[in-house]
């Protein structure tokens, strides 16, 4: 069984920035794709952006330009930076990562953005 190890959650003001990590047991070489997604109560996971294994990453229109997903292959940890927050981000932020037919997620992490 695979598990994803989410941080970086937590409060913030609108404007402000946070770096979500995700850390995998596995290698992260050994997965296709790795990603963020976000829910709020009442609606589907959303996909917040992606980066494949080989391939241009690809973001939701919402956060284009203020999000950047990124993996440090040392580290085996895959990151979202995410600047000029909105309240409109505010939502569970859960890590994927899928393997051939198989997809993971992890325990998902808190994001407010609130005055």
């Amino acid at each position: 069984q695979v598990h994803l190890v989410e941080s970086g959650g937590g409060l913030v003001q609108p404007g402000g920035s946070l770096r979500l990590s995700c850390t995998p047991s596995d290698s992260i070489f050994s997965f296709n794709t790795m990603g963020w997604y976000r829910q709020v109560p009442g609606k589907q996971r959303e996909l917040v952006a992606e980066k494949p294994a080989t391939g241009s990453s690809r973001y939701a229109y919402s956060v284009t330009g203020r999000f950047t997903i990124s993996r440090d292959n040392a580290q085996n940890t895959l990151y979202l930076q995410m600047n000029s927050l909105k309240p409109e981000d505010t939502a569970v932020y859960y890590c994927n990562a899928h393997r051939l037919e198989n997809a993971y997620w992890g325990q998902g992490t808190q994001v407010t953005v609130s005055s």
